[in-house]
C-alpha cells in the first residue's frame, strides 16, 4: 500500500508548547482519523504539515515528493478544509470561488456547480451570512472541485448538528469510493470516526501516542467492570485508568487475558475510540507522576 503522506521527525515550538518528533504516514485508500484532546497538538501538526507555519525540523513528503521545493505541485493535489474556513465574509460564494479557483491547475467548474447544487448553496449568497454547517459545505465544495487526491480536514464537524455531520460523513464515503484517494480527518468528536475511519493516529501533549488500524486497535483493549473488592496493588497495575464508585469499578486495559485470570467475576466489553483515547491520556499522566 502506497503512502500519500509521510511525516518524519517534525518538531515545532510555540511558547511553552512543542511538537516533539512527530512521525506518521497516511496510506492510500484510507480515511485516517487524527485524535487527541483539545490542545494536544492536532491543529499545530496540520498547519506545520501544510506549510502554514514554519517547521523547526523534520521531513514532509506528499505523493513521494518532498514538501520543500514541490509545494505548488503538492497543493494542487490536496484539498483543505480548516475549522472556520479562511474566507472574506463580504464576498459572495461565487466571488470567493473566483479568487480561489485560479490557484489550481485542475479546477473543474462543472464539479463545483454540481457540489453547490448538491449542498443547496446559493452562489449569490454572501459568505458572512452562512451558518457554520453551510460554511463547512462550501469549503468542502471548493476542496473537491480540483480533483484533489487527499483531503486534509481540521475539526470539520465541530459545532455541527448530527444531521449535517451525517451528511459530511456520507460525502466522504462517496469521495473515497472513487479510489486512489485519502482523507486525513482531525477531530475530537470520535463518534464520527467510529463510523468511517480505517486508521487512527493519536497525539497527546505534542507527541504521537499510536498509529494503528482502527479495528485492530479497539480489539487490543478491553473495558473491565466489576466489584472493587477485586482491586488491589497488584491488579491495579493492569489498568491504564480506573473509575470507582460505591457500585464497583470500570477500567480499561490492554491485558484482558491476564485480568481474567486474576479477577474472575468481571465483565469485559469492547471500548470506543474515546475510551481508548482518554485511557491513554490518563495513563500518560500517571506515568509522568
Amino acid at each position: 500500500m502506497d503512502h500519500i503522506l509521510e511525516v518524519s521527525g517534525l518538531e515545532k515550538r510555540y511558547g511553552d508548547f512543542a511538537l516533539r518528533d512527530i512521525s506518521f504516514y497516511l496510506p492510500e485508500g484510507c480515511i485516517t482519523g487524527f485524535v487527541g484532546v483539545n490542545g494536544a497538538g492536532k491543529t499545530t501538526t496540520l498547519r506545520s504539515v501544510l506549510g502554514l507555519t514554519n517547521k523547526v525540523s523534520g521531513n514532509i513528503s506528499f505523493f513521494g515528493m518532498d514538501m520543500d521545493g514541490n509545494e505548488n505541485k503538492i497543493k494542487d493535489r490536496i484539498g483543505i478544509v480548516l475549522d472556520g474556513g479562511c474566507f472574506y465574509d463580504e464576498l459572495t460564494l461565487s466571488e470567493m470561488k473566483n479568487v480561489i479557483a485560479p490557484a489550481y491547475g485542475n479546477w473543474c467548474e462543472g464539479d463545483f456547480m454540481g457540489y453547490m447544487e448538491q449542498f443547496s448553496l446559493d452562489p449569490k449568497q454572501k459568505i458572512g451570512t452562512l451558518s457554520k454547517g453551510m460554511r463547512m459545505k462550501y469549503a468542502l465544495a471548493l476542496a473537491l472541485s480540483h480533483k484533489a487526491e487527499l483531503l486534509i480536514m481540521d475539526e470539520p464537524t465541530s459545532g455541527l448538528d448530527p444531521l449535517v455531520r451525517g451528511q459530511l460523513l456520507s460525502i466522504l464515503k462517496d469521495y473515497m469510493g472513487r479510489g486512489g484517494r485519502g482523507v486525513f480527518f482531525s477531530t475530537h468528536i470520535t463518534s464520527d470516526l467510529e463510523k468511517i475511519a480505517d486508521m487512527l493516529i493519536m497525539i497527546d501533549n505534542g507527541e504521537i501516542v499510536f498509529q494503528e488500524e482502527k479495528d485492530r486497535l479497539l480489539d487490543s483493549y478491553q473495558i473491565i467492570k466489576g466489584g472493587t473488592e477485586g482491586l488491589n496493588a497488584d491488579t491495579r497495575k493492569y489498568f491504564l485508568n480506573i473509575e470507582e464508585s460505591a457500585f464497583g469499578f470500570t477500567g480499561i486495559t490492554k491485558q484482558g487475558s491476564d485480568v481474567r485470570k486474576v479477577m474472575r467475576d468481571v465483565l469485559m466489553e469492547r471500548p470506543t475510540i474515546e475510551d481508548v483515547m482518554l485511557a491513554n491520556v490518563e495513563g500518560r499522566k500517571r506515568d509522568v507522576v
